[in-house]
């Protein structure tokens, strides 16, 4: 009963015009930047964060939100018309949905991933809502040693689940943390890796840190690396599926949002990792696993429910915990700090209006995502012959007008660019930054509450492992840097991010 009087706080405070008009907003231009190869989430959020200032905190969050979940439904287009995905997420989508468009079923493969799509979304929404008000008050009843260790905890899996290299992971976000601690120390007034600059006086800006390593990298990236080449199809043909087709996809599309919804709760990229799996799954256990490849319908509905399952999910820890699973929810902690907002358990009690409603807003921008991409998918199609010339000086002026409307500062642009530079250095070496934009944001929390724990403690380092739920994180944080190291996991992990 309380999860049903919950969600009449949540729905109430998004059934209005503001909240209905941003959430449209977010599902429109996820599903644009889905469609659009080399935009992405993380650049378009990063790019509108500033902008977000001055509206109202639930329909900004809901903007954003919308985006994120957004992005996935719109890749799958471009991963099937043009085998090009739009999101990183949609990679293994192309791989049977660009086979059927080539067998003339491009309307079929797009309607299974809308629909599975919908699905997932709706069903991880109702995780949300279950698993999250008993996690924050679990959360409530954490001090300050317990939190240190779940942000230990955070951080070693963010590394784990990283692209590439573990040791660039933890170089980045060990990276990310030492640049958290820039500025003056609002403990001891103490400045910090100043250098004598002014600007960084309260820290680096997150907003330019963002926008320089995920907006002006991706377009310094994708101008060095586009081509002229066309290739694919814009031809959709019918949408409709048949009683066949509806009875082979409804397992995998089941079996997918189920394997999302666990996966999007880890720190990492838990969309990509879901999509990947739920793919392999349904191939192991296919009757006739030399279909995946060849344009198996199952191929497409079972990563597309998969990856929006995840993308939902990881919205718990971030909700109800104050900790983010990647760098989208970063930068959606990011967003609520801009607004005055704390994330984390205490919202639920403080800001119940704002934390439910941005649960109840996701079932509604699941069903304009639905309606988006099913009778729009010819205008979507039309659209990603935009050639990225055109969009890319839109995109570097809003990103200069928006960093600089923050603090009015100059110095922010300059900050922007120098992260802009780092981001493509970090590209070019194999170091992915989304781990260095996770270090800016849980390393201060680490500074915070390590320093309540010893106040507390009255610097007894052993108050980690005395209290029981601080030391199972601790040992659970432990277990998965040994499990790293055994040569099995470390080939298997390696094996899967190459694929």
């Amino acid at each position: 009963m309380d999860l049903i009087a919950n969600l009449q706080i949540g729905f109430g405070a998004v059934l209005t015009a503001d909240a209905i008009f941003y959430c449209l907003l977010g599902a429109l231009l996820g599903t644009l930047i889905g469609v659009l190869p080399g935009i992405g989430p993380a650049a378009t959020i990063s790019l509108l964060l500033p902008f977000t200032f001055g509206i109202e905190p639930l329909p900004a969050l809901i903007m954003l939100s919308g985006i994120y979940y957004g992005s996935q439904y719109g890749g799958s287009t471009t991963a099937i018309l043009l085998n090009l995905p739009g999101e990183s997420s949609s990679v293994i989508t192309a791989v049977d949905g660009y086979k059927m468009a080539r067998q003339g079923k491009a309307g079929k493969a797009l309607a299974t991933a809308a629909i599975g799509s919908f699905v997932a979304g709706c069903v991880a929404t109702i995780v949300i809502a279950a698993v999250a008000a008993p996690v924050a008050g679990l959360a409530l009843k954490f001090g300050a040693p317990e939190y240190f260790s779940l942000v230990v905890l955070g951080i070693v899996t963010c590394i784990v689940m990283a692209h590439g290299s573990v040791l660039k992971a933890f170089a980045m976000v060990v990276l990310g943390i030492l640049l958290g601690t820039v500025g003056v120390d609002a403990n001891t007034g103490v400045e910090r890796f100043m250098f004598g600059l002014p600007g960084l006086g309260d820290g680096i800006s997150f907003v330019a840190a963002a926008m320089g390593l995920f907006g002006l990298t991706e377009i310094i990236s994708n101008l060095s690396g586009q081509s002229d080449e066309a290739r694919g199809t814009h031809k959709v043909g019918s949408l409709l599926l048949s009683r066949k087709d509806v009875r082979d996809v409804t397992p995998p599309i089941l079996r997918g949002t189920v394997i999302g919804s666990i996966l999007g709760v880890l720190p990492g990229s838990g969309a990509l990792l879901a999509s990947f799996i739920s793919y392999s799954f349904e191939k192991r256990i296919a009757r006739d696993p030399s279909r995946f490849g060849q344009g198996a319908i199952e191929g497409v509905a079972a990563p597309e429910a998969a990856n929006n399952a995840a993308a939902q999910t990881s919205f718990i820890p971030m909700l109800t915990l104050g900790i983010p699973s990647n760098a989208i929810m970063a930068m959606m902690i990011g967003a609520m700090l801009i607004q005055g907002v704390q994330p984390g358990p205490s919202m639920i009690e403080k800001q119940p209006e704002l934390f439910w409603g941005l649960i109840a807003s996701m079932w509604i921008g699941n069903a304009m995502l639905l309606i988006l991409n099913l009778p729009l998918v010819g205008l979507w199609a039309r659209i990603i012959s935009v050639p990225y010339n055109l969009l890319y000086p839109f995109i570097l002026v809003l990103c200069c007008v928006g960093v600089f409307a923050i603090n009015n500062s100059e110095f922010d642009i300059l900050l922007m660019c120098g992260f802009a530079v780092l981001g493509v250095l970090l590209t070019r070496s194999g170091c992915e930054p989304a781990p260095l934009l996770l270090g800016m944001i849980l390393g201060p929390m680490l500074e915070m509450y390590f320093g309540r724990a010893m106040a507390l403690s009255r610097g007894d380092l052993t108050i980690f492992v005395t209290r029981p739920v601080s030391a199972i994180l601790l040992a659970v944080a432990l277990g998965v840097i040994l499990l790293v190291l055994l040569p099995k996991f470390s080939r298997a992990r390696e094996e899967a991010f190459v694929e």
